[in-house]
């Protein structure tokens, strides 16, 4: 069995977005390649891993929650110029990041129709014995897209609200996917896999705790965080049925009592999406 120079078996490849579907993407084309990919979904357990697990590369997503990901590069600076290749991954390119990324010793590839030939031609630089592994594994599986900027479902049967945050989001460089109820909120889902959901508590065709039960029975949606929001005032209770467990899987990550400013939920949102630009203050 071929050994990588750290002894492994497989070079390792420690991926990092908070996008479900760009992960996706890139942790099973890092598997077809050849290599032991593990993954994290922010800054934080970015950091976590790669101390338990030093990877041989690291693959990471410019905007990410809690901790972004240059910040990451920042603590990791040593080790991650002694032991790890860097490429950053980001949608939305500049002079600036890219001068970052040298800093740091890293590659910068921009999400986008490019995005994968890059990755390539860099991991063959990377790791010239797997070169041919590298190019010919392209040839025997679909590539699916790397979108370039997060997608949040919003799912609301009042049309007027829907309309706002459309705008809201537009300015944000977050997609926006709207549904009028559960059960669209659920196919929607599945299909576009959202950044994270945020659902109102009581619609027509399920309420949101349908919605949770649902998108935690396949494995598409089963870890997408759900933000729930309520015009009423919710018991313990049902406060209690909304955040517990489904299938070992989590449920509500938030629920926020809709406001006339929307603040909450836009904080709640930074804390799931790598955003950065103010959210302007409207009624919801």
């Amino acid at each position: 069995m071929e050994k990588h120079e750290t002894g492994r078996a497989l070079p390792r490849a420690l991926i990092v977005d908070d996008d479900p579907s760009v992960l996706s993407a890139v942790t099973d084309r890092f598997t077809q390649m050849g290599f032991d990919a593990v993954t994290a979904t922010n800054g934080l357990q970015a950091l976590i891993r790669a101390g338990q697990q030093r990877p041989d590369v690291l693959v990471i997503d410019v905007h990410l929650p809690e901790v972004d990901g240059l910040s990451v590069l920042t603590y990791l600076a040593e080790a991650a110029k002694k032991a790890t290749h860097v490429v950053v991954m980001t949608g939305r390119a500049g002079e600036e990041i890219a001068e970052l990324c040298v800093g740091f010793d890293a590659f910068c590839i921009p999400k986008g129709p490019f995005f994968w030939t890059t990755l390539e031609a860099r991991l063959a630089e990377i790791f010239p014995d797997r070169a041919v592994a590298i190019r010919q594994s392209a040839k025997f599986s679909t590539i699916p897209e790397v979108r370039k900027r997060p997608r949040v479902l919003l799912v609301d049967d009042d049309a007027s609200v829907r309309k706002m945050f459309f705008h809201k989001f537009d300015g944000l460089g977050v997609d926006l996917l709207c549904a009028a109820d559960a059960t669209r909120g659920f196919w929607t889902a599945r299909r576009e896999q959202p950044t994270v959901i945020v659902t109102d508590f009581c619609m027509p065709r399920g309420d949101a705790r349908y919605l949770l039960t649902r998108l935690r029975s396949v494995p598409e949606t089963c870890s997408i965080p759900v933000i729930v929001q309520t015009g009423r005032e919710l018991s313990g209770t049902v406060k209690k049925k909304l955040n517990e467990n489904i299938g070992g899987q989590p449920g509500a990550a938030r629920i926020l009592r809709k406001t006339f400013d929307g603040r909450d939920l836009f904080e709640a949102l930074q804390r799931f999406c790598g955003f950065t630009t103010g959210f302007a203050a409207e009624p919801v």
